[in-house]
């Protein structure tokens, strides 16, 4: 999780030194050319405000759902990453540009709240319990509450955890 927040940073850089280039691989709303960077805005940020305000839950949830396995990670993050995308894309104004790791974030924590209920593991749900003490503000990211933030992004980020933490670890 360090080297990948240390590609963010550097990333953001970048974007700084190119005079922004680097945030025309965001998410383009609506516009089927825009779509293919799904791939790309977790990685990009509006600014180091933005970064940093995403570096401190991108490295702790990231590391929590790693530690549990390299394919949970996997999985747990590239659908976080392609329904948050999809949604941002989707439910965003159209010509609107759409970037940060929030999206995979609210994923990460959907998918380890969600986790520990399915799993009914008492040390899943111990985690679970503790990210909802500090991170449980969160929660109203996926609200239509400010203009300059993608609710769109954190609700299908969230959409994707909760798929996740179903595919691997629902019981019948």
């Amino acid at each position: 999780m360090t080297a990948a927040l240390a590609l963010l940073w550097l990333l953001e850089l970048v974007d700084m030194m190119s005079a922004g280039y680097l945030d025309n691989f965001a998410i383009h709303a609506r516009d089927p050319q825009g779509l293919v960077y799904i791939f790309t805005a977790p990685l990009l940020h509006f600014g180091w405000q933005h970064l940093v305000s995403n570096s401190v839950p991108f490295f702790v949830l990231g590391w929590l759902v790693l530690i549990s396995g390299r394919t949970r990670f996997i999985v747990a993050t590239l659908l976080s990453v392609v329904v948050s995308g999809l949604f941002a894309w989707g439910l965003t104004p159209y010509g609107a540009y759409v970037a940060g790791a929030s999206g995979l974030i609210f994923g990460w924590f959907a998918y380890l709240l969600v986790r520990g209920l399915w799993t009914r593991d008492w040390r899943q749900i111990l985690i679970a319990v503790a990210l909802v003490v500090v991170y449980g503000g969160m929660v109203w990211g996926v609200l239509p509450t400010d203009s300059g933030i993608s609710w769109q992004a954190h609700l299908g980020g969230a959409v994707g955890g909760v798929t996740a933490a179903g595919l691997m670890h629902r019981r019948d």
